[in-house]
């Protein structure tokens, strides 16, 4: 009988690499925790689609609360902070906290999460935040990150196959913000030309 790892899930994109190298040694519940993601709309995307592809494997799904309060107030004054600074460090405590703490009142062997397969997350801070919180709750951290040998590139093309949501921001209201601002010089020196 495999070991239950609860691993923590931003979308089904990010998701499906990472499903199909754990898959065979665990037994998987996929954990939607994600208060940062907007909007509501986004959320329900992201959600939705991660959800059905869990029944396409017949993998189990929870879903936590969609509690964007909680994070605003935790990000309260880190707005302005880049992607990769503080603000994400709080993001992440906030969400592998929230599965740490359902791992272990569920008896996982394990907890993990899909966020290191993105290039625009630093896997060595996921990674403290993971083991700080593995020794807080009892509960085994599984430290991968992801993006090694091609992750992402695969995902990426697992997605596409899959005809996946890709969505271009983390989620967070601040990164969609970056976003279309990034967005909207890009065309304006792109009409210059």
């Amino acid at each position: 009988m495999k070991d239950k790892l609860l691993l923590h899930s931003c979308c089904a994109a990010c998701s499906i690499y990472v499903l199909q190298q754990l898959m065979s040694d665990w037994d998987l519940t996929v954990y939607f925790y994600d208060p940062n993601i907007h909007p509501r709309q986004e959320y329900n995307q992201r959600r939705d689609e991660m959800k059905a592809y869990c029944e396409k494997l017949k993998l189990d799904f929870l879903e936590g609360p969609y509690d964007t309060k909680k994070w605003l107030e935790k990000t309260k004054g880190l707005e302005q902070e880049p992607e990769k600074g503080k603000r994400c460090d709080i993001c992440f405590d906030l969400r592998l906290g929230e599965t740490a703490r359902l791992a272990q009142a569920e008896n996982f062997a394990a907890f993990a999460t899909v966020l290191t397969i993105s290039p625009h997350k630093d896997a060595k801070k996921i990674s403290l935040i993971g083991q700080k919180l593995s020794q807080i709750f009892g509960v085994d951290f599984l430290d991968r990150d992801w993006k090694k040998n091609d992750g992402f590139k695969i995902a990426c093309d697992l997605s596409k196959q899959e005809n996946f949501y890709r969505q271009n921001y983390c989620g967070c209201l601040y990164s969609k913000k970056v976003y279309k601002l990034a967005s909207s010089k890009n065309s304006t020196n792109l009409s210059a030309l």
